[in-house]
C-alpha cells in the first residue's frame, strides 16, 4: 500500500465500487479466507504500515473526494471498518510521540459511524482513556462522544460526566459543552445532571463561570425555574472578581509598579469574565420568559438582609433594560427592598466600583430608575437614587456626566421640594468631590439661575455655593460664572421686592465666603492668586450689601446671621481680614447701667436680670425697652450713626450679638473674655408683675409688652450657649391678631408673617376663634398641661444652638454653698427640672427630626403656596447630618442618666399603685414625666434610625455611640467588642426599659427603637424578643392617670403599627392570626359595649377595625411566602394551606357580626383582601393541590369546601354593594367577581387533572346580602336554586361525596 501525497493507492478500482458492493465483499472475505484469519493479517499488516509518522498521517487523512452529490471524504480507516465492520481500539497505538493531533484525528474517526460491533464496549474503553489521558486528549474525546453515542447510552454517560465535572475543575467546559448536546430525560437533567453544575458554581474558574451559567439557564425549565434561579443566585457570588481590583488598589499605595502592572492584567481579565457572565443572563433574560420571572421571584423571597448582593442589584438593572415586560416589575421590586433596608447603598456602590464595564450598558436604566427613586416619598429611596447619579457621575464617561448632570438640572427646575433638596445636595458633593470634572458642564448647572423663584433661602445657598466653588476653582474656565453671578446678585440686590434682597444677600455672603477662603486650608480647593480686579468687583459687591441693608432691619439682620453662620461653618478657614464684619453693637445696644432712664415710655423702665449685680462701676445694660419704643413709635433713633445713616431696630439685636459673638471667638481662639461683661448684664425692661392689671391694659400696651418679652426672651436664648436662661415668665396676655416679631429673617418666613397680617389671624378647625399668643400664669400652668406647644410659633423664637445642650449634663455637677467664715455650709446637686428637661429635649427632637429624618416628597397642588419647613432651622441646616450626629452621640451619656432616672420614677409609680396608705398619682407631674420619657426614646430613635450609619464612613461613629449603651450594662468591658456584640448589649440596655413605659404611644417608639438597633443586622433572637414584646404591649390594659382608656388617632396609628410588628417579627404568623381571630374577637363580642378582650385589651369596638385590616393584610402576605407546588412537595404546604385557608374563613365570617358593623367602609377591607387571597389561591395553592389530590383527597375536599364558604360570603359582599350603592365598596366589586370565576374554573381544571371530571358541576347563585336574605330585586327563575344556596353556616353545608356536588356555583362570577 504505498503512499502517494493526499490520496491512498489502494487495490480496488475505486471508492465508490467499495461502498455500492461492501455487502458482496463483506460475504466473500468472510465465506474464503475466514472472519478470524482475516482480521489478525488486517491488523497486523496495518500495525506495520502505520509505523511510519507520515503513512499513519496519510492513514488518518480524507482520500481525495469524488465530486458528486451527497458524496463526503473518507480515509482508510472509515473504509476498513466498513469493509470489515472492524472496531479499532486505538488505545492500543502508542501516540505519545505523535503530538496531539494524532489522537484528536483518531478520535475523529468514530464520530458518525453507521455502526457498532461493539458500542457498549468502546464507550467503556472511551471513558477508561479519559481518566488516564492527558488533559488535551480527555478534551477531545469528552467533546466528540455526542457524535459517537447512540441515543441509548447518552444517559449513562451523562451520569459518568456529571461526577466527573464534581472531580475536577480542568474539564468543566468540554463536559458542558457535551451535556449541552446530549439529549436527557428531564428528570435526569434536572436532578443529576444540573445539580452536579450547580454543586460547582461557587469554586469553578472566573474564566469558566459564563460556560456553567449558561449551561444552567439553558436547561431551566418554567416548573422549575424559582428554585433553580434560587440556588444559581445562592451560589453565584462576585466578590472573587473584586479581589483583582482590591490587590491593584493596594499595590498602588505602596507604589509597586511591577505588581501594579501584573493585577491591572488580572482586573482586565476579571472585568471581561464578569462581562461575558451577564452577557449571557442578559440573553436568558431576552428570549426565556421564565429565567426573568423566576430570577424577580428567587430576589423578592429573599428577607435578609445578609441574603442580598451586588449581584441582584446587577440583575434587576439588567432586567430593567433588557426585558420591558418585566422592567417596571424589576423597579419596584428594587424600590421595596430599599424600603425594607435589604439593598444598603454600599451594595451600589460596590457595584459601581468593582463592576462598571459590565453596569455602564445598563446606563439609561440606571438614569429612569434614578429619576423614578426621586420621586418617590420614602427617605431611603430618594437617597438611593441620589447616590445612583453621584456613582455614575464618578464612574463613567463624559457622555454619562453630562446627561447626569441634565438630570439632575431638570430635578432643580421641577418644583418638587424633596428632588430639589435631594438634587442640589447631589450636585454640592460632586463639585467637592469631581471639581474638576464638574467644570466641563457648568453651563448646564448655571441654567438653575433662570429658576431661583422655586428655592428656599436653604437652596440657594446651596446654589451659589456650587457656582462660586466652580467660578473660583480655576481662573480662566469660572471667570464667566462670575460675571453671572454677579450680574444675578446685584440684580437682586437693587430690587424693592424683599425676597429678591434677602435671596440678593444669601447669595453675594455665600459667594464673597468661597472667594476669601484661607489658602492654608488642605481641604480646601486651592485658591487661584486673586487679581485686582477681582478684588475690586468684590469690594463693590461687599459695599452694596451694605448700602441696601442700612434702612431694612429685617435685611440687615439676615446679613448679621448670614456672616456669624459663614464664620462658624468655616472656622479657621476664613480670612477675617478681607471681611468687613465690625459691628457697632455697643454703641447701637448698649448703655451705661444708670439709676433712671431719660424719655417717656408706655411702661416705665427698670433693669432686670443682671448677673453681675456685684459689679457695680462701669456696669452696662441692654437698651431694650426704649429701643422697641422708638421701634413702635416709628421715630428715628438717636443712636443712629451719621456716616452709615443705619437704622437701629431691637430686630437686629440677637443677629448682631450672634455675629460680635463669633466674630470674637475666632479672633481669639474660642475665647469670649472681650465680651465677658454682656454676657450677664441686665436688659432695660419693666416691672412684669402685672398679673392684675392685665385687664386695664389697651390693645397698644398688650402688644407693646408682648413684642418687649419676645425680644427678652429672644436675646436669653441667644446667649443661652454660654449661660442658662433665665426662669421664664409667669404671664398669660391674649392678644386678638397680634403677631409677634420675627426672629428669623429668611424670605419664607417673612411672607408667612406678612401672610398673616394681610389676610388676618389663622383660625381653628373648630371654629372657635383665632390662635392667640398665650403666656401663663403659675396657677393656670399648674391646672393645665405644662408643655405649652410653642411649635406655632417658631417662626418667632431664635433657634437654640446644638451646643445649649450641654446643659444637659446638668445633674451630674455640684454646687458648694459657702458660710460667712468661707466654710461650706451645704452641697446642692445642680440638676434640670422636668420642665427644662422637657423644653430642651422637645427642641432637640425637633432638630433630630429635621436633620436626621429625610422628608417625603410631596408634589405641590396647583396654585398652593409651599410650606418652608425650614423655618427655625436656618442655623441648623448649615451643618450636615453627621455633624448633627456626632453633637447628639456625645449627648448620650446624660440622655441615658436621664432616661434611667425617668424609669426609675415610673417603675415606683407602678409599685405605689396598690398601696392603700399611698397618695394619688400626681396627674399633671405624671404627664410631665412622661412626656419627658417620650421625648428621650424618640431622640434615641432619631439616632439610631439615622441612614448615614449604613455607610461605611460612618461606622466609626455608630460603634462610638453604641458602645455608650452597651457600657451602661458592662462597664469598662466594652472597649474590645466586636459591633455585633455591642449592639446585642445595646439591644439588651433598651429592653430594659419595657417594664416602666407609661404609655402605649411611649411602648411604641420603645419598639421601634429596638427595631432600629436590632437592625444591624437583625439575628433570630432578636425577631424573637421583638416579636414577645409586642405582644406583651398589645396585651397589656393602657389606662391614663386619669382612669380613662387610651384612644385616639395618635393611638390608633402606634396600634396599626406594633400589630403589624408582631405578626411580621413572630414565627408562626397564621397561629398568631388564629389566636386573636378564634380567642380576642369572641371576648370582644361577649363583652360590655364599652368593653374589650381579656386576652388582648387593646381590641375594642373602636380599634377592631384597625385589628381586622392588619389581620386581613397580613394573612394574604404570608400566604405569598409560601411556594407554589411541586410534584415532590410533601403534605407540610398543604396543611399550611388548611391553616390559612381557616383563618381566612373565620375572618371573612365576621362580616356578619353586626355588633362589629359600625362603618360601612368597614367591607372594603375583606372585599379587597379578600380578592388578594383568593388570587394568591389560585396562583401559589392550585398547583399543590394537582399534585395533592390523589394522595390526600380529603384534606383537599376540606380545604375546598372551607374556601367555598369564604367565597359565597364574598358573593353576599357584592350583592350588598348593589343595595347600599356604595361607590367604595362597588369599585372592588368586578375584579372580585372574576377572581371568584377563575377559582370555579381553576377547580374544574384540577379535578380534570386528577380525572375526576364527574365530580364537578355548576349552578346557579343568587344573590344575597350579608345576613343572607336574597336580595328581591332580582328575578329568580331557578327554583332548584334556593335548595342549594340556603345553607349559610358550615354546619349546614352537605359533605363532599363528590368534589364540587353542592358547593360550587356560578352566577356572573361568584364562586
Amino acid at each position: 500500500m504505498p503512499c502517494q501525497s493526499n490520496s491512498l493507492a489502494i487495490s480496488f478500482n475505486s471508492q465508490r465500487l467499495l461502498r455500492k458492493k461492501n455487502h458482496l465483499l463483506n460475504f466473500l472475505v468472510e465465506a474464503v479466507f475466514g472472519f478470524v484469519l482475516v482480521v489478525k493479517q488486517f491488523i497486523s499488516g496495518l500495525e506495520s504500515h502505520i509505523k511510519d509518522r507520515n503513512q499513519f498521517k496519510n492513514c488518518l487523512l480524507p482520500c481525495s473526494p469524488i465530486q458528486t452529490e451527497g458524496s463526503r471524504s473518507e480515509n482508510i480507516f472509515w473504509v476498513s471498518v466498513g469493509l470489515t465492520n472492524l472496531c479499532f481500539t486505538f488505545c492500543c497505538f502508542s501516540v505519545g510521540t505523535f503530538g496531539t493531533d494524532f489522537p484528536r484525528l483518531i478520535i475523529n474517526q468514530f464520530k458518525w459511524l453507521d455502526k457498532f460491533l461493539d458500542s457498549q464496549d468502546l464507550v467503556k474503553k472511551l471513558m477508561q482513556l479519559v481518566s488516564v489521558s492527558p488533559v488535551p486528549i480527555q478534551h477531545d474525546i469528552i467533546t466528540s462522544l455526542p457524535e459517537i453515542l447512540e441515543d441509548s447510552q447518552q444517559s449513562e454517560v451523562a451520569r459518568e460526566l456529571s461526577c466527573l465535572l464534581k472531580q475536577g475543575r480542568r474539564l468543566t467546559v468540554p463536559i458542558l459543552d457535551a451535556l449541552s448536546r446530549l439529549d436527557l430525560d428531564a428528570v435526569l437533567l434536572s436532578l443529576q445532571v444540573r445539580q452536579s453544575a450547580m454543586t460547582i458554581v461557587p469554586s469553578v474558574k472566573l474564566e469558566d463561570l459564563p460556560v456553567v451559567v449558561k449551561f444552567i439557564l439553558h436547561n431551566v425549565k418554567a416548573a422549575d425555574a424559582v428554585e433553580v434561579i434560587s440556588d444559581l443566585r445562592k451560589n453565584l457570588d462576585l466578590s472573587s472578581c473584586d479581589l483583582p481590583l482590591k490587590i491593584l488598589s493596594s499595590q498602588k499605595k505602596v507604589k509597586s509598579q511591577v505588581q501594579a502592572s501584573s493585577s491591572m492584567s488580572q482586573v482586565t481579565t476579571s472585568q471581561n469574565c464578569v462581562k461575558l457572565l451577564f452577557d449571557v443572563i442578559k440573553l436568558a433574560v431576552r428570549f426565556q420568559k421564565e429565567v426573568s420571572e423566576a430570577w424577580i421571584k428567587a430576589i423578592e423571597n429573599s428577607t435578609s438582609v445578609s441574603d442580598h448582593k451586588v449581584l441582584d442589584l446587577m440583575v434587576l438593572l439588567l432586567i430593567h433594560s433588557t426585558n420591558t415586560k418585566y422592567g417596571k416589575q424589576a423597579e419596584k421590586l428594587l424600590k421595596s427592598k430599599i424600603r425594607l433596608g435589604c439593598m444598603p447603598e454600599q451594595l451600589m456602590q460596590n457595584a459601581f466600583q468593582n463592576h462598571s464595564l459590565v453596569i455602564k450598558d445598563f446606563f439609561p436604566s440606571i438614569l429612569a430608575v434614578a429619576q423614578t427613586f426621586l420621586h418617590s416619598g420614602h427617605p431611603a429611596v430618594v437617597s438611593f437614587g441620589s447616590c445612583m447619579y453621584k456613582q455614575a457621575f464618578a464612574a463613567f464617561d463624559s457622555y454619562c456626566q453630562q446627561e447626569v448632570v441634565t438630570a439632575l438640572v431638570t430635578h432643580v427646575c421641577s418644583g418638587n421640594e424633596t428632588e430639589l433638596d435631594i438634587s442640589l445636595d447631589v450636585l454640592t458633593d460632586l463639585v467637592v468631590l469631581h471639581t474638576a470634572l464638574l467644570m466641563r458642564y457648568a453651563t448646564f448647572v448655571k441654567t438653575i439661575l433662570d429658576s431661583t423663584q422655586k428655592l428656599h433661602p436653604c437652596q440657594i445657598r446651596k446654589l451659589f455655593y456650587i457656582l462660586s466653588t466652580l467660578a473660583f476653582s480655576q481662573r480662566q474656565e469660572g471667570s464667566y460664572i462670575q460675571d453671572d453671578m454677579h450680574m444675578v446678585i446685584r440684580k437682586w440686590l437693587s430690587s424693592t421686592v424683599p425676597n429678591h434682597k434677602q435671596m440678593g444677600i444669601i447669595g453675594a455672603v455665600t459667594m464673597i465666603g468661597i472667594a476669601f477662603r484661607n489658602e492654608g486650608d488642605g481641604s480646601s480647593l486651592e485658591r487661584p492668586e486673586l487679581n485686582s480686579e477681582r478684588d475690586e468687583q468684590l469690594s463693590n459687591l461687599l459695599d452694596l450689601v451694605g448700602i441696601c441693608c442700612e434702612q431694612t432691619p429685617e435685611v440687615l439682620a439676615l446679613y448679621y446671621d448670614e456672616f456669624a453662620n459663614l464664620i462658624e461653618k468655616q472656622k479657621g478657614n476664613l480670612d477675617l481680614q478681607l471681611l468687613v464684619c465690625c459691628t457697632d453693637f455697643p454703641s447701637d445696644f448698649v448703655v451705661d447701667l444708670g439709676p433712671t432712664v431719660d424719655g417717656s415710655f408706655l411702661f416705665p423702665v427698670k433693669s432686670l436680670y443682671n448677673l453681675d449685680e456685684d459689679e457695680t462701676q462701669g456696669a452696662i445694660a441692654i437698651n431694650l425697652l426704649p429701643l422697641v419704643s422708638q421701634s413702635d413709635l416709628g421715630r428715628v433713633t438717636g443712636g443712629m450713626s451719621s456716616q452709615s445713616k443705619r437704622v437701629v431696630s431691637p430686630l437686629c439685636l440677637s443677629p448682631c450679638f450672634r455675629l460680635l459673638r463669633f466674630y470674637t471667638a475666632e479672633q481669639n481662639s474660642g475665647s469670649l473674655e472681650e465680651i465677658d461683661a454682656l454676657l450677664g448684664c441686665p436688659l432695660y425692661l419693666t416691672n412684669l408683675e402685672v398679673e392684675g392689671k392685665l385687664d386695664s391694659l389697651s390693645k397698644q400696651e398688650r402688644e407693646f409688652l408682648c413684642s418687649l418679652l419676645f425680644y427678652a426672651l429672644n436675646w436669653f436664648r441667644e446667649v443661652s450657649r454660654a449661660l442658662s436662661a433665665p426662669a421664664g415668665v409667669a404671664l398669660r396676655i391674649t392678644t386678638p391678631g397680634y403677631v409677634p416679631p420675627p426672629a428669623t429673617f429668611d424670605s419664607e418666613a417673612l411672607e408667612a408673617v406678612s401672610s398673616t397680617n394681610a389676610v388676618g389671624p389663622v383660625r381653628k378647625k373648630n371654629g372657635k376663634g383665632i390662635l392667640p399668643f398665650t403666656f401663663q400664669t403659675t396657677a393656670e400652668r399648674e391646672a393645665e398641661n405644662p408643655l405649652t406647644k410653642l411649635q406655632n410659633y417658631r417662626p418667632y423664637f431664635r433657634e437654640l444652638d446644638l451646643e445649649v445642650f450641654t446643659v444637659l449634663h446638668c445633674g451630674l455637677l455640684t454646687k458648694s454653698v459657702l458660710d460667712t467664715e468661707m466654710h461650706t455650709e451645704f452641697c446642692e446637686v445642680v440638676q434640670l427640672g422636668p420642665t427644662e428637661l422637657s423644653f430642651l429635649l422637645d427642641d432637640l427632637c425637633w432638630k433630630l427630626e429635621h436633620v436626621l429624618t429625610p422628608s417625603s416628597t410631596r408634589r405641590v397642588p396647583f396654585l398652593k403656596e409651599r410650606s418652608y419647613r425650614d423655618i427655625g432651622f436656618s442655623h441648623l441646616c448649615q451643618r450636615s447630618p453627621k455633624e448633627v450626629a456626632t453633637c447628639v452621640v456625645k449627648l448620650l451619656k446624660p440622655l441615658c442618666n436621664h432616661t434611667e432616672k425617668m424609669h426609675s420614677y415610673f417603675q415606683a409609680v407602678i409599685q405605689n399603685q396598690g398601696a392603700e396608705d399611698e397618695p394619688g398619682v400626681n396627674i399633671q407631674e405624671h404627664m410631665l414625666m412622661s412626656s419627658c420619657y417620650q421625648q428621650l426614646l424618640l431622640t434615641f430613635r432619631s439616632l439610631f434610625a439615622w441612614n448615614g450609619f449604613s455607610q461605611p464612613e460612618n461606622t466609626d461613629l455608630l460603634r462610638s455611640a453604641l458602645q455608650v449603651l452597651a457600657e451602661r450594662l458592662k462597664p469598662g468591658e466594652t472597649e474590645f467588642l466586636l459591633l455585633e456584640d455591642l449592639i446585642s448589649e445595646s439591644f439588651h440596655y433598651v429592653l430594659n426599659f419595657q417594664q416602666s413605659v407609661p404609655s402605649f404611644y411611649c411602648a411604641f417608639i420603645l419598639t421601634q427603637l429596638l427595631i432600629t438597633i436590632a437592625e444591624k443586622p437583625m439575628a433570630g433572637w432578636k425577631k424573637e424578643k421583638i416579636a414577645s414584646l409586642a405582644k406583651q404591649f398589645l396585651c397589656q390594659s393602657w389606662v391614663r392617670p386619669s382612669g380613662d382608656r387610651e384612644k385616639g388617632n395618635q393611638f390608633n396609628s402606634a396600634l396599626h403599627t406594633l400589630l403589624c410588628v408582631y405578626l411580621e417579627h413572630t414565627d408562626n404568623i397564621l397561629k398568631a392570626i388564629e389566636e386573636i381571630s378564634s380567642v380576642g374577637v369572641p371576648e370582644l363580642i361577649n363583652s360590655a359595649k364599652d368593653g374589650c378582650s381579656s386576652t388582648y385589651p387593646t381590641l375594642t369596638r373602636q380599634t377592631f377595625l384597625i385589628f381586622f385590616r392588619v389581620m386581613m393584610a397580613q394573612l394574604e402576605s404570608s400566604v405569598k411566602s409560601i411556594p407554589a407546588g411541586k410534584p415532590s412537595d410533601s403534605s407540610e404546604k398543604l396543611l399550611r394551606w388548611n391553616i390559612a385557608v381557616r383563618n381566612f374563613h373565620i375572618l371573612i365570617n365576621l362580616v356578619k357580626v353586626r355588633l362589629l358593623l359600625l362603618f360601612w367602609f368597614y367591607l372594603q377591607v375583606p372585599s379587597k383582601y379578600g380578592r388578594l387571597f383568593v388570587e394568591a389561591f389560585l396562583k401559589l395553592a392550585m398547583p399543590l393541590l394537582d399534585y395533592s389530590f390523589k394522595k390526600h383527597r380529603d384534606d383537599v375536599q376540606s380545604l375546598l369546601k372551607t374556601l367555598q364558604l369564604s367565597t359565597r360570603q364574598l358573593h353576599h359582599m357584592c350583592g350588598h354593594s348593589k343595595i347600599h350603592q356604595d361607590i367604595g365598596l362597588t369599585n372592588h366589586v368586578p375584579l372580585l367577581k372574576k377572581s371568584l370565576e377563575q377559582f370555579v374554573y381553576r377547580v374544574k381544571a384540577m379535578l380534570a387533572f386528577n380525572h375526576c371530571q364527574e365530580a364537578f358541576w355548576l349552578g346557579v347563585l343568587k344573590n344575597r346580602d350579608l345576613q343572607g336574605e336574597e336580595i328581591l330585586s332580582q328575578a329568580s327563575g331557578d327554583k332548584g336554586s334556593d335548595e342549594e344556596d340556603s345553607a349559610e353556616s358550615p354546619a349546614e353545608v352537605p359533605p363532599l361525596g363528590r368534589l364540587g356536588s353542592n358547593s360550587l356555583h356560578r352566577r356572573g362570577g361568584g364562586g
